[in-house]
């Protein structure tokens, strides 16, 4: 199979950035689809931990061609700074291509998103302030400044001048804030695109072309299906589109591109932001369930909120990324609790609800309805094959894999590349 997308399942930080990392190492292309730098991938290579927020996890492969595809928002800054990094550790980043169709964040979008939270008072979305979704914003109001703009010093200018007009007047009137300065923000982008224009091309040719000629493309997504814009607890979702279906929108292939879909599934449930979180535990085990995980945001460093595994909302991600099997992370992270609980099912006034509901209200009074499993309690972190794992952490996995309709084709027992066991052959 030359194709495979990666795609969350639960509400993001699932450790898609590990197993997207692992599978590079047999993909030719790996292409990031969709999202900005409101996202973090953690990986961890030869104990040295990598912290990437825009560019995809094949990055660190030497010879590995990564694609920043069309639906991908750029912060120029940002890019360049994990550039930067990467280089200055020794890796090369040569075989990066952006999409020339990816739209640009500017410093007005970063201002008005962080304004635009603030004014919400309590019915905060949990943003991360960093302008993805005014840039998003942009994009649909066929007002956004694309990178095939970007480069060009007469279009750039233009289009500057014709959104600092506008969003001026927003600053000024609304918010009572300083205008940003046309000159200023000129110049700064013209350094980002001489220091860029290298790497922009057209993906979409490029990562059509990589497969007529047979090889391994791995699509990457960024958060997760229930923070997916049409089909996750809306409105505390991110402005994109992480399902399986958006990776031919997001890097410009065709629906029959795609081979395999992949979802990455927690082996508990954490999500960052406001929002119904029906397996959340608000107790002391929740605590140590943080801290056992780090479950700290790689982009924000905010703190997870952190409950028991829920079936409810694997089913639904399976459907809506049609996903064939699934790769399970952090197991070991549960090593150490006696007892404990997978979520099959949800309960609303008395009822048993037999899908996953649209409605935030009843998302938010539903009673879970628990199933109880036995804990290990034994350090699973050396285990190299399925076989190593213990029978009551065995029989975790497979119980997940029954309640969600997903195969375990892979096991992840740590952090590093090695602890992972592979149940089923990828790009076979």
């Amino acid at each position: 199979m030359p194709s495979i997308v990666v795609t969350g399942t639960q509400w993001g930080d699932e450790g898609k950035g590990k197993i997207v990392d692992f599978l590079a190492e047999r993909a030719d292309v790996v292409a990031r689809y969709q999202g900005g730098n409101n996202a973090g991938h953690t990986v961890v290579v030869k104990g040295e931990v990598h912290k990437l927020h825009l560019l995809p996890s094949g990055i660190l492969y030497p010879g590995c061609r990564c694609v920043i595809g069309n639906d991908v928002v750029v912060d120029p800054a940002v890019l360049l700074q994990e550039l930067e990094t990467l280089t200055a550790r020794g890796f090369d980043a040569a075989g990066l291509r952006i999409s020339n169709r990816a739209h640009v964040i500017m410093p007005y979008h970063r201002l008005l998103d962080q304004l635009e939270e603030e004014g919400k008072g309590d019915a905060k979305l949990g943003t991360t302030g960093r302008g993805i979704g005014p840039c998003y914003q942009d994009k649909v109001a066929r007002t956004g400044i694309r990178f095939v703009s970007l480069l060009d010093d007469e279009d750039f200018a233009a289009e500057l001048r014709r959104n600092l007009d506008f969003k001026n007047l927003i600053l000024t009137r609304v918010y009572g804030r300083a205008p940003l300065d046309f000159a200023a923000i000129y110049d700064e982008y013209r350094g980002y695109a001489a220091r860029l224009r290298p790497y922009v091309t057209d993906t979409s040719r490029l990562l059509n072309r990589e497969l007529e000629a047979g090889h391994k493309v791995l699509f990457e997504g960024a958060q997760a299906a229930m923070l997916d814009l049409d089909h996750g607890t809306y409105p505390y979702v991110t402005s994109s589109h992480p399902i399986a279906a958006h990776a031919g929108v997001g890097a410009g292939v065709g629906p029959r591109r795609i081979d395999k879909v992949i979802g990455v599934v927690k082996a508990y449930t954490t999500r960052v932001g406001a929002g119904p979180f029906p397996t959340e535990l608000t107790n002391a085990l929740g605590d140590a369930i943080r801290e056992a995980g780090h479950e700290y945001g790689t982009t924000t460093g905010r703190p997870r909120r952190c409950g028991w595994l829920d079936a409810c909302v694997l089913r639904y991600a399976r459907d809506v990324s049609g996903i064939d099997c699934m790769a399970l992370t952090r197991l070991d992270i549960l090593d150490r609790l006696p007892d404990l609980k997978i979520c099959t099912g949800y309960r609303c006034q008395g009822q048993l609800l037999d899908e996953f509901p649209a409605s935030l209200k009843v998302l938010g009074q539903v009673e879970p309805v628990y199933e109880d499993l036995p804990g290990w309690m034994t350090d699973i972190s050396t285990a190299r094959r399925y076989e190593d794992l213990p029978p009551a952490c065995r029989a975790y996995v497979e119980r997940i894999a029954a309640l969600s309709g997903m195969r375990a084709a892979i096991v992840s027992v740590g952090p590093a590349r090695d602890q992972t066991i592979i149940r089923e052959p990828m790009f076979d």
